[in-house]
């Protein structure tokens, strides 16, 4: 079993309010207060070439308006940072439970990510999609960016959340579907969440259905041990079928709009032997359609 005191967890903001739904997510699950999370963003700063410029005489009022801003800038990107601290420290983290991290962009906001990611973290976690007010920040549509490339921790996208610790889980018989199982009920152990397994038929033909869903139920019954063996109780855990689906993806995410689930737990499928371009349908589907729930994509 693996101590929650060792866990590293890369949270990644982009300067805007939207990303500070990550902070609130996380500040709301208690286990998370045993890990220690790093706060990082990634700040574009104006190239060093440009400051050659100042050299002559013609150029030295643009190099002073550019230092300036880009003063500026750093002012406010820590400004912002800090305040994502504070947030945490007010939830219960303890000072030394949350450090922040403000880097230069070397390649590109997703593969600097990726880099810092493989420092030893054990999850990255990131907004949906984020406004920066504070220009110079570079993001843009990373999350999505992430879902295809990072296939060596577990990815948690968070959008408008509802304040719900109830769990979704997406099972589909495989082995990743399972590893889902194993690394929830290691993270929310003692979190006093509500999960539910649910598994997603398509098609009408009865004859299907029924070979479907019988080889779905000892798997039901695998990873509810697997979850009992966390510390999840009995009453906490519970399976639900869904039968003549046209989309799995569609499915999982009106299941999870309308039972009032705050989190839906994906397996990543379909892993490519390129490395940084590995992907799976379903998951990707799901992170598309939930706008509202925190969509965790482990591999």
């Amino acid at each position: 079993m693996t101590d929650h005191t060792k866990q590293k967890i890369l949270v990644a903001l982009d300067g805007s309010d939207r990303a500070f739904e990550a902070i609130r997510y996380i500040s709301g699950l208690p286990p998370f207060q045993q890990m220690h999370l790093v706060l990082f963003t990634i700040l574009d700063k104006i190239p060093e070439i440009y400051w050659d410029l100042g050299q002559g005489d013609m150029y030295s009022h643009r190099i002073k308006e550019a230092q300036a801003w880009q003063a500026t800038k750093q002012q406010e990107i820590e400004a912002y940072m800090k305040n994502a601290q504070m947030n945490l420290l007010k939830f219960g983290f303890s000072e030394d439970a949350v450090s922040v991290k403000i880097q230069e962009r070397k390649i590109g906001a997703t593969r600097d990510i990726i880099k810092e990611a493989k420092r030893g973290y054990s999850a990255v976690v990131i907004g949906r999609k984020g406004h920066s007010k504070i220009k110079g920040l570079i993001f843009g549509s990373v999350a999505t960016k992430l879902l295809a490339s990072l296939d060596f921790v577990p990815l948690l996208v968070v959008g408008r959340f509802p304040a719900s610790k109830k769990v979704l889980v997406a099972m589909d018989g495989s082995d990743a579907s399972i590893r889902t199982v194993d690394y929830l009920g290691e993270t929310l152990r003692n979190c006093d969440c509500d999960v539910t397994l649910i598994h997603v038929i398509r098609g009408e033909e009865k004859d299907f259905m029924e070979k479907a869903k019988k080889r779905i139920t000892p798997v039901f019954s695998m990873a509810t041990s697997h979850l009992e063996s966390w510390g999840f109780g009995p009453s906490h855990i519970s399976t639900k079928i869904i039968t003549g689906a046209v989309s799995r993806a569609g499915s999982i995410v009106r299941e999870a709009e309308e039972g009032g689930y705050g989190t839906i737990a994906v397996g990543r499928r379909g892993i490519s032997q390129v490395r940084e371009f590995a992907f799976g349908r379903v998951s990707n589907k799901v992170v598309q359609l939930a706008g509202k729930q925190v969509v965790w994509v482990v591999n």
